[in-house]
């Protein structure tokens, strides 16, 4: 497995069997040539097997952390240790781009994406509820 950052509008179509939706090549530009936002691929047997996407977010009393947008591993590639290295390759730019943590939002009952989060030394404190807004 070797994991790389998405550079192209092509690649990362050519992954959006890993996405909620289809990907939009005018959105997918956006986010790629957005400073501070990172996608990450991973490959295996030649195909691409998950991602993990962070956004810098930066505020004037705290600095930079990284807000870990979305992870995902292709059912076949799922329990070999792809999205606890993609998190873990994530994490790492972060310490690079200077941010002082990294954070995620994950439903309690998504026992996977738990157990790879904790996997990769991320802690939960039970303590966080998300609200949303729909434009």
């Amino acid at each position: 497995m070797r994991i790389r950052r998405a550079a192209t509008v092509a690649e990362v179509v050519a992954a959006e069997h890993l996405f909620d939706n289809p990907a939009r090549p005018e959105w997918v530009e956006r986010f790629l040539t957005t400073p501070g936002h990172h996608l990450l691929l991973a490959y295996a047997d030649g195909t691409v097997a998950g991602f993990v996407s962070g956004v810098e977010t930066v505020h004037p009393d705290k600095g930079a952390e990284m807000f870990l947008y979305e992870l995902a591993v292709a059912e076949p590639y799922r329990r070999r240790g792809i999205g606890r290295a993609l998190v873990l390759r994530l994490a790492e730019l972060a310490r690079e781009r200077g941010c002082y943590g990294m954070w995620v939002g994950v439903d309690t009952g998504n026992d996977v994406a738990l157990a790879a989060y904790r996997s990769a030394g991320g802690r939960g404190d039970g303590t966080c509820a998300v609200v949303t807004w729909e434009f």
